[in-house]
């Protein structure tokens, strides 16, 4: 396919994401095969990995039967579907090793335009379904801006909604010290005095710290109707065990907000659109409240595949969660990911259960039940998870007493048991290389991964025969992981 064929693709895409949530796209699977196609004649990588595969072309005539590639092979091979130097987006996930063991997505601009498109569609469904064309309101965001962190999909999604939905007064509360709760509690306090509703974006974990705060602190909030928190990330960390329930009930203890209001939103870098439950659309909906799910869209589909076989697996039962998307243009269209789930709605919507747990170099139906962070489970975000809250409870007194803040450094210096110079480690954590010598080693990073991805597939296949490897998407034994094989114990 050329460059216009692809380009004719996205327009079409495009269009079907304008459509919005609700509308119906019975030749999925039309769009499904010249995506395939596509990726089939310009994408290196996944046509070795279909070769690999003995998958041929003109043997597939269904979406489901598009070879599923592992998320992990984002993290040993560039998987992109089109000229690398094109690329103006880029966007890295968690790794437990080294910068060369993290996943990279990169995107061209019209990647750019269908990730940007499908999430700005997907929130204003889910986290905004009642305000019509251009309302607005203020956001709060408890994450870390793109001039923080220009590689976490994160920041960068979360900049694209503050423009889209946010008042100019909207605001990122995480900065290199950790939550601006002096600024967070100002603006929760204007709301409350101005009776104007707000919207609260950011970290599942960054608002447990702080609710668990205002407890100690017995500090609470009256939001006004309307209000609403856009959670992501998971239910376990450094603060221990909190269940959904247990969020719900501090969300509403702490800013009155209702269980109504509360979205969560599951987002995977590998593939372009975020997944948000329905809880508030349901409501705006007249809909009646039902146990929470996360609806997919019409150019997406998702399925929970069995973790010996691969195999669809009915509604109801956990497995590993396949997404395809026609958002995926710059990529591959169809991935499998760690995450175990289930579907619901005749496969219509899904759920997560948490991260697959390797037991014996296999799959267990059963999620991992090793504390994941909501930012997570790399050394990476553990280690911004502790920034964005290290110095909460000073910084809570120094606000509700209206003390002389101390300086960066003594907020740092005077935790037990905290790392000094608090800004240098941060601008590694987050990656915001600026100066010669941080973008020199990021530079030698990224081609020692251009090296290790320049082996021919035969070079994997060989090393697999040597370790005579099943093929499997996770759990192998080898420490040399071919495409689509991750080694054993090993974690996004």
């Amino acid at each position: 396919m050329s460059t216009s064929d692809s380009h004719r693709l996205t327009e079409e895409i495009l269009a079907i994401i304008a459509a919005g949530v609700d509308a119906e796209l019975p030749n999925f699977n039309d769009y499904a095969m010249r995506l395939f196609g596509q990726h089939f004649e310009t994408n290196k990588i996944f046509r070795e990995f279909c070769d690999a595969k003995k998958v041929k072309k003109e043997d597939v005539s269904r979406w489901e039967d598009v070879p599923l590639v592992y998320n992990d092979m984002f993290k040993t091979h560039l998987v992109a579907s089109f000229p690398l130097e094109q690329s103006v987006m880029a966007c890295l996930t968690g790794g437990t090793t080294s910068l060369t063991q993290r996943g990279r997505i990169f995107r061209d601009e019209d990647g750019k335009k269908l990730v940007f498109a499908a999430n700005r569609a997907m929130t204003a469904a889910y986290l905004f379904p009642d305000f019509e064309e251009g309302k607005r309101c203020r956001i709060l965001i408890l994450a870390p801006s793109p001039e923080m962190a220009p590689s976490m999909g994160m920041a960068i999604g979360m900049e694209q909604t503050r423009q889209a939905f946010g008042t100019p007064d909207s605001m990122f509360l995480l900065g290199r010290t950790g939550i601006d709760v002096k600024g967070l509690i100002k603006a929760l306090r204007e709301a409350e005095a101005s009776g104007v509703p707000v919207a609260l974006i950011g970290a599942t974990s960054a608002y447990v710290y702080f609710f668990q705060a205002c407890r100690r602190k017995k500090m609470k909030f009256h939001l006004p109707p309307g209000s609403r928190v856009c959670d992501g990330g998971g239910y376990r960390g450094r603060f221990g065990i909190v269940t959904r329930d247990d969020y719900y009930a501090m969300v509403e203890e702490i800013l009155d907000i209702p269980n109504s209001h509360c979205v969560n939103v599951l987002g995977e870098a590998e593939t372009a659109t975020n997944l948000f439950d329905d809880s508030l659309r349901r409501l705006v909906k007249g809909l009646p409240p039902r146990k929470r799910t996360r609806p997919v869209p019409p150019w997406s589909r998702v399925l929970a595949m069995d973790i010996d076989k691969l195999t669809p697996l009915p509604d109801g039962e956990v497995g590993l969660l396949a997404h395809w998307d026609l958002a995926n243009v710059p990529t591959v269209l169809a991935v499998i990911t760690d995450n175990l789930g289930y579907m619901t709605d005749n496969s219509t919507g899904c759920e997560m259960v948490g991260r697959a747990k390797i037991e014996n170099g296999k799959v267990s139906p059963l999620p991992d039940e090793n504390p994941v962070s909501a930012m997570g489970d790399s050394a990476i975000f553990r280690m911004l998870e502790t920034y964005v809250n290290f110095s909460i409870d000073l910084k809570m007194r120094i606000a509700k007493d209206q003390k002389v803040a101390p300086s960066i450094r003594e907020e740092i210096e005077a935790r037990p048991g905290s790392v000094a110079s608090c800004p240098q480690v941060v601008d590694e954590i987050l990656m915001a290389q600026s100066d010669d010598e941080a973008a020199q080693l990021r530079d030698e990073a990224l081609n020692t991964f251009r090296d290790q991805t320049d082996r021919p597939m035969e070079w994997y296949k060989e090393e697999s025969d040597k370790q005579e490897l099943t093929d499997h998407p996770v759990g192998l034994q080898s420490e040399k992981p071919g495409p689509g094989q991750v080694p054993k114990g090993a974690k996004k």
